[in-house]
């Protein structure tokens, strides 16, 4: 494993390696290989149970997160999705009904309206049991660490959150171990492929 002071210019040319890969792969192999992942995680005893989802809203060439927020409207639970405070690394979630809700942020993504939306958590709500996270990444390793996009606000979040968290990747983007990683990277309890599921802390 790099050494600490190496691990921001291995990072880059990973993260540079893995969109390359992932934007490679033909839209309907992506959409192919996405609705198996959701079929899995909707399987998941976690899911079922959870009545609070916080998922990302997947952009670009990331694993879809459409059809599981919209199954978990239709199944009743509240969903909230993340707004990155500007100027620091704090997210907080606001509870969505519908797409229609969102609106673009300065970089182009979707997120919920902080003025219009109700907040469900914030960087000073106490860690919560019995939600369940979906954690965006390039790459999931099979001890549940992952390579995000360097912004920190997942480490931040990971770190004080109490319920279950799942990140979903593509076989194809799966690796034995992350490379680079530093102190404040933590790994998620549960990563979900079309293949698999693998639960490196023992969680399903």
């Amino acid at each position: 494993m790099d050494s600490l002071a190496n691990a921001p210019a291995c990072k880059k040319d990973l993260r540079a390696k893995l969109k390359a890969q992932r934007s490679a792969l033909p839209v309907d192999e992506r959409q192919r290989i996405d609705a198996a992942i959701t079929q899995r995680l909707l399987e998941l005893p976690a899911y079922a149970q959870a009545q609070v989802l916080l998922p990302y809203l997947s952009f670009g060439s990331e694993v879809s997160t459409y059809a599981i927020i919209q199954h978990a409207w239709d199944q009743g639970k509240t969903v909230a999705l993340p707004y990155c405070v500007p100027g620091t690394r704090a997210m907080r979630w606001y509870g969505v009904t519908s797409f229609a809700d969102l609106i673009k942020s300065p970089l182009g993504v979707l997120e919920p309206d902080p003025a219009t939306a109700p907040l469900l958590l914030d960087e000073n709500s106490p860690a919560l049991a019995g939600f369940l996270a979906l954690v965006p990444g390039l790459t999931f390793d099979q001890q549940g660490y992952r390579l995000g996009y360097g912004g920190g606000f997942y480490d931040v979040f990971l770190g004080r959150f109490a319920g279950t968290s799942v990140g979903l990747c593509r076989e194809q983007q799966l690796c034995s171990a992350i490379p680079c990683l530093s102190s404040h990277d933590l790994p998620v309890d549960l990563v979900v492929t079309e293949e698999r599921v693998l639960a490196p802390k023992g969680r399903g």
